[in-house]
């Protein structure tokens, strides 16, 4: 496959063999990614399903009017509507896109009906379920125990491992967002980051500069949520 090709691309898609991948092929078409753009909103009926390339899109729970957190992430590793697929297609989280590139579209239907066959993207899909449900069910816990930096370091560790790339396009209010926290709270754990020289943070620009000392300065839910996803996914990268 070449570096265009959908299957090189997003790992769920590079998983399947020849023959379920070519069966989908008629199916997938590939759309931009923009920022910001929400792929579906909770409570509502998901038409599409989204493979990402490079793109990075965040679930989002809405727990109060005007409140949000992040509870799952997703990036090249995964599939975005996954209740689509084993469920009833009713979102139970917002789906946003926080960094742009592209990713591949099919109707949520066909999939499901491709899943209903069995074969490996039945097995995929279950597994892929499996590894989301550990990094949400381990953000739950590091959220309630865990110290802000260590939980800065651990999201720009998880972003890292699906961009593969040491420079993130992320602003401070994004940030706080996701990990559900005052903007002031965000600067100050990222200032000390930096100032340790783990990161370099400029105009919504924030730059790894030491993955070995960054792993380090996260709580232990980074080496557990990437340690799920390997384990069950086959990957060393998320």
């Amino acid at each position: 496959m070449s570096e265009a090709s959908p299957q090189a691309v997003n790992r769920l898609l590079a998983a399947l063999p020849d023959a379920e991948y070519q069966r989908l092929v008629p199916h997938l078409e590939r759309v931009p990614l923009p920022v910001k753009q929400v792929l579906h909103k909770r409570g509502e009926s998901i038409e599409y399903v989204y493979f990402p390339h490079r793109a990075i899109v965040s679930l989002i729970s809405t727990p109060e009017e005007g409140s949000k957190v992040e509870v799952g992430l997703v990036g090249n590793e995964g599939l975005v509507g996954i209740p689509a697929v084993l469920g009833d297609n009713i979102a139970t989280t917002t789906a946003i896109v926080q960094r742009e590139d592209s990713g591949m579209r099919m109707e949520a239907s066909l999939l499901k009906t491709e899943f209903q066959r069995g074969g490996v993207l039945q097995s995929l899909l279950l597994r892929y379920t499996q590894a989301l449900y550990a990094l949400t069910s381990q953000n739950v816990a590091c959220h309630r125990l865990h110290h802000l930096e260590e939980r800065l370091a651990r999201w720009l560790l998880l972003v890292y491992d699906r961009v593969g790339s040491n420079q993130l396009q992320l602003t401070q209010e994004f940030i706080s967002e996701m990990l559900g926290v005052r903007r002031a709270g965000v600067t100050e754990a990222a200032n000390r980051l930096q100032q340790a020289g783990l990161i370099r943070y400029s105009r919504g620009k924030i730059t790894i500069l030491n993955q070995q000392e960054l792993e380090a300065a996260s709580c232990s839910c980074y080496g557990i949520i990437k340690g799920e996803y390997s384990r069950l996914l086959d990957t060393d990268n998320g």
